[in-house]
């Protein structure tokens, strides 16, 4: 569980801008400061995981790269695509970010399973 405490990048170390919302580039660096937990934790039972976790990432971060100034916080991609009627296709990066959400939140829960003392990764699971 000391593995956990070295990451150099935190979703709490985030400044979220006043009437603009969540930096973009801060929450990737985030997301992806997460995989080489996942790869702790048990590569091959969070495989899917790290996988779908990943695929989502990539796809928030290609919509970014487009143009980094116009998608500065992830609001503006979701409105950005939502004006556009793209929100709801597949892959889109407002998918992708619903995913990585509910990926979160799993791994969250997951987690406080194991802090709170459980051993077996499946009952945590």
């Amino acid at each position: 569980q000391s593995f956990l405490l070295v990451l150099d990048t935190r979703f709490s170390d985030i400044e979220l801008r006043e009437e603009e919302g969540i930096p973009t580039e801060e929450f990737l660096e985030s997301c992806y400061a997460i995989v080489p937990v996942l790869d702790k934790l048990g590569p091959t039972v969070f495989a899917p995981v790290k996988m779908d976790f990943v695929g989502n990432i990539k796809k928030i971060n290609q919509k970014f790269i487009t143009n980094r100034e116009e998608f500065d916080t992830l609001q503006k991609i979701v409105l950005h695509e939502v004006n556009a009627g793209v929100a709801q296709v597949r892959n889109s990066a407002t998918e992708a970010l619903l995913w990585l959400k509910r990926g979160l939140k799993f791994l969250k829960g997951f987690l406080t399973e194991v802090k709170n003392g459980e051993k077996n990764i499946q009952t945590a699971l």
